[in-house]
C-alpha cells in the first residue's frame, strides 16, 4: 500500500509537470529547459519572503509566484523572442534555455548557497495511516492540487480564448499571425502560464522534500520523459506516460534500489524513442500549410 501511494504522489506531479511543459513547448516548439528555474526560484522566493522576510505564508506563496512567472517571462521576452527574430532554430532555442538554466541557477547558489533549505514552519509529521500506508498533509494537498490544476488545464486549453489561440499558434504560426492571432503575444501568454504552474509545482515540492538550487532540473526532465512516452498533445497520453514513469520508478526502487530510479526513467525513454517515437497516442501534430 505505501508503494501505492508512492505511486500516486509521483504520478500527479509528473502529470503536472509534463502539462506545464506541454503549455509552452506547443506554441515554441523547442525544449525550454530554463523552465526548471521558475520550478526552483518560486521554492526560493517563498523561502525568502516567509523566512527572511518574515512575511505571511500566504502572502509569500503569492508573491514567490509572481516573481518565478515574471522570470520566465522577461526570458522569452528577453532572450528566446531575439533569438526566434533571427531565425534561430528549435535547438539554437533549446541551448540558449540550458545556458539561461545555468546561470540563474548559479545565481540561487550565490545568493542562498548550495545546501539544502527548508519552508515547512513546525516539525516533521509522521503522516495519517491509510491501510497501513503513511501519507502527509502536503503530500494530499500536492496530489489534490495537482491533479486539479492539470485538469484545469486542459479545460483552459480547450474552453479559453487564450487556449484556442495556443493550440492555433501550435498548429501553424504563420497562419495564425494572418488571421490576426499575434504569436508573440501568445507565446508570452503561454510562458507566462506555464511559468506560474510550474512555481506551483516547486512550492508544493519543497514543502514536501525541501529544496536545493538543482531541484528543478530533474523533475523538469521527469516531465519531459512523461510527455514524450504519452505523446505531445494527447491528455490521456500524458496520464499514461506519467502513471507509467512513476509505477516503474517506484517498484524498480522497491525491487532492486533506489539509486536505479533516474536510470530506469531513462531506459523507459529510450525504449520508447526506439519502438514507439509518437508514444501512447500514436499522433503526430497537425499542421495546415498555406
Amino acid at each position: 500500500m505505501q508503494i501505492i501511494v508512492n505511486i500516486l504522489i509521483s504520478f500527479s506531479i509528473f502529470l503536472f509537470v509534463a502539462q506545464t511543459f506541454v503549455l509552452v513547448y506547443l506554441p515554441t516548439k523547442f525544449f525550454n529547459l530554463a523552465l526548471a528555474v521558475s520550478l526552483a526560484f518560486s521554492a526560493y522566493f517563498t523561502y525568502l519572503f516567509s523566512q527572511q522576510l518574515q512575511l505571511s505564508l500566504w502572502l509569500s506563496i503569492l508573491l514567490a509566484i509572481i516573481c518565478a512567472t515574471a522570470v520566465g517571462m522577461l526570458s522569452e521576452f528577453g532572450i528566446y523572442k531575439p533569438l526566434r527574430k533571427r531565425g534561430a532554430s528549435p535547438m539554437i532555442l533549446m541551448i540558449a534555455s540550458l545556458g539561461l538554466y545555468i546561470v540563474l541557477q548559479n545565481i540561487i547558489s550565490m545568493l542562498w548557497g548550495d545546501d539544502t533549505k527548508s519552508v515547512r514552519m513546525g516539525d516533521i509529521q509522521v503522516g495519517h495511516e491509510f491501510l497501513g500506508a503513511y501519507i502527509t498533509d502536503i503530500q494530499i494537498i500536492t496530489v489534490v492540487v495537482c491533479i486539479l490544476l492539470f485538469v484545469a488545464c486542459v479545460v483552459f486549453m480547450k474552453h479559453s480564448r487564450i487556449g484556442r489561440n495556443i493550440r492555433a499558434v501550435a498548429s501553424n504560426p504563420e497562419l495564425s499571425n494572418i488571421i490576426g492571432i499575434s504569436s508573440d503575444r501568445v507565446i508570452l501568454w503561454a510562458f507566462g502560464i506555464g511559468s506560474a504552474l510550474a512555481a506551483v509545482a516547486g512550492i508544493l515540492i519543497a514543502f514536501d522534500t525541501d529544496m536545493t538550487p538543482t531541484m528543478g532540473f530533474n523533475w523538469l526532465l521527469y516531465g519531459v520523459v512523461a510527455m514524450i512516452i504519452g505523446g505531445v498533445g494527447s491528455n490521456w497520453g500524458l496520464v499514461g506516460g506519467a502513471l507509467l514513469l512513476a509505477t516503474a520508478q517506484h517498484l524498480s526502487a522497491y525491487y532492486i534500489g533506489s539509486q536505479w530510479m533516474d536510470a530506469v526513467a531513462y531506459i523507459i525513454l529510450i525504449l520508447f524513442l526506439l519502438a514507439k517515437p509518437l508514444g501512447f497516442s500514436g499522433k503526430r501534430l497537425k499542421k495546415i500549410e498555406i
